[in-house]
């Protein structure tokens, strides 16, 4: 490899989540329950602070790039606790609730990356996406990512970027504090097919040529001072 080659590859840890079953509820939906396509960068961004033991133990200004499939979903009900006017429990009332079977996420991690394959080799918490229930089996690898675009395919990309890519826009909760009083939200395209061929401009991309965006900081600490 020349030098002019070895400036466009940059040594990131692929992080491959699975799962059998998954169920992201939208929250800008009180009192029925929406599901979403994909995780929120705030779960993803929760998973890995479980794994460092809390997010006093992650840098505020770490940043990760995802892409997410899911082979299948389906609909089953699921007992819902509501709360009445006063803050009390009212009677549980079974819903039916949206899931995604079968899935896939990867997440691409370009600093500080043999800390982070400690960690999520021996995480300090138990490793759940979405729901508390909802356990997954992950495993971890070091890739080459080279500069330049890449293919949509299952990427979870930030509003603004070009060409519009395919899918649809969803606003999704990036960062959420720790009282969960505020959230930021953000746009992001997504495209639940997964199958998507448009080059997308992009940080890096993979062996796959895949495009590996980086999303904005997680970190509880990206609220600090704002009234979201």
């Amino acid at each position: 490899m020349t030098g002019v080659e070895a400036l466009k590859v940059v040594e990131a840890l692929r992080v491959t989540v699975t799962a059998p079953i998954v169920s992201f509820r939208n929250p800008l939906y009180a009192g029925v329950q929406v599901a979403l396509p994909c995780p929120p960068p705030a779960t993803v961004g929760g998973m890995l602070a479980a794994a460092a033991g809390g997010w006093d133990a992650v840098d505020p200004g770490t940043r990760f790039a995802m892409a997410f499939h899911a082979r299948g979903k389906g609909v089953d009900l699921e007992t819902y606790h509501p709360l009445d006017a006063t803050g009390k429990k009212a009677d549980p009332t079974p819903r039916e609730r949206e899931f995604l079977a079968d899935v896939t996420l990867t997440v691409w991690l370009t600093e500080d990356i043999s800390l982070w394959e400690r960690r999520l080799r021996r995480p300090v918490w138990p490793l759940r996406l979405g729901r508390s229930q909802d356990l997954v089996g992950l495993v971890t690898r070091r890739v080459a990512l080279r500069t330049g675009p890449g293919l949509q395919r299952g990427a979870l990309l930030p509003e603004g970027g070009t060409p519009l890519p395919a899918g649809g826009l969803l606003r999704l909760p990036t960062a959420i504090s720790p009282d969960r009083d505020r959230t930021r939200w953000d746009g992001y395209h997504f495209d639940a097919s997964g199958r998507s061929d448009m080059m997308i401009d992009s940080d890096w991309s993979d062996e796959e040529g895949r495009a590996v965006v980086l999303l904005p900081p997680v970190h509880p600490d990206q609220l600090a001072g704002t009234g979201t």
